[in-house]
């Protein structure tokens, strides 16, 4: 455990954290929990300004979990940016940060034993095009939510299918009578690009182009009370291959279930999509109504 200037404290060992937090629950303190795995933008920072909102104490965990990454090379690639992380999170009133190594989130191993009951949201969009990435992904924030049992948890929009997958674990084991999952709205750029580690990995005129895939989503929010729905997802696709995206998926989908839907008298709309611009994928997502 080590102190950060005045307020932020680090810790490095679960039991560590475990037994400072239980003293804090002790004293009626409320706790927030925003897991991530670093390389922090203006999203993650807004999640900790909420989170200091309505908690005493708010901790942030900045572990790149080796289990969520179905192609190995996108692990090696994964912006490492400490130093300028733990700068943000003490400017933004972070009072605990997480840093855990790999043994210690895994002292049996990598080798994932456990399977959860994630359904449908697991075989569909993000589920489809990365095998495996869910059952990482909850294998860990159910490890990372067992240490720090937070009364509140906060995750941002732009991860919209992750957020639906957490929510499915939090009902999964009983927490959601525990933990309050607090989903906060996708941070921007001033051009519309959602905030993204992946943002980092862009060169310049990549950087110019990703904008695209907000204007896509915006062109199907404008549209999709005019056309078809397989028309528009069709018409949307093309403009992005036409400024040499390669597209993963875009979906119109029931917003309360990620389901495809095939006209738009469903109820609240989600548009959803992924792309690669060279060799960076990006995703992003835009309520319809």
């Amino acid at each position: 455990m080590t102190s950060n200037a005045l307020r932020m404290i680090q810790f490095k060992k679960a039991s560590d954290l475990r037994l400072y937090l239980e003293k804090q629950r002790e004293k009626g303190r409320k706790i927030g929990f925003v897991p991530t795995m670093g390389a922090l933008h203006e999203g993650h920072i807004s999640l900790i300004h909420e989170s200091a909102k309505n908690n005493q104490i708010s901790v942030c965990s900045i572990f790149v979990n080796p289990t969520q990454f179905n192609d190995p090379s996108d692990l090696d690639k994964y912006p490492v940016t400490l130093e300028e992380d733990i700068r943000k999170l003490f400017q933004a009133g972070c009072d605990i940060l997480f840093l855990p190594g790999i043994p210690e989130m895994y002292p049996d191993g990598t080798q994932l034993t456990k399977k959860y009951d994630l359904g449908y949201l697991e075989t569909i969009l993000e589920g489809s095009f990365r095998p495996g990435h869910f059952q990482g992904v909850v294998t860990i924030v159910h490890r990372l939510l067992e240490i720090v049992k937070p009364d509140n948890l906060y995750m941002g929009q732009k991860d919209y299918q992750q957020c639906m997958v957490i929510r499915q674990l939090l009902r999964q084991t009983g927490l959601e009578k525990e933990i309050h999952l607090q989903i906060q709205s996708t941070k921007r750029e001033a051009d519309g690009l959602a905030m993204s580690s992946r943002n980092m990995r862009l060169l310049p005129d990549q950087r110019a182009l990703a904008v695209s895939i907000y204007e896509t989503l915006r062109f199907i929010k404008d549209n999709y009370t005019k056309t078809g729905l397989e028309q528009l997802k069709k018409e949307a696709e093309k403009r992005l291959t036409d400024r040499g995206f390669r597209v993963d998926y875009i979906e119109i989908a029931d917003a309360a279930t990620l389901l495809p839907v095939k006209n738009n008298d469903n109820g609240q709309l989600v548009a959803l999509a992924a792309a690669f611009i060279g060799d960076v994928r990006l995703i992003d997502n835009l309520l319809l109504n």
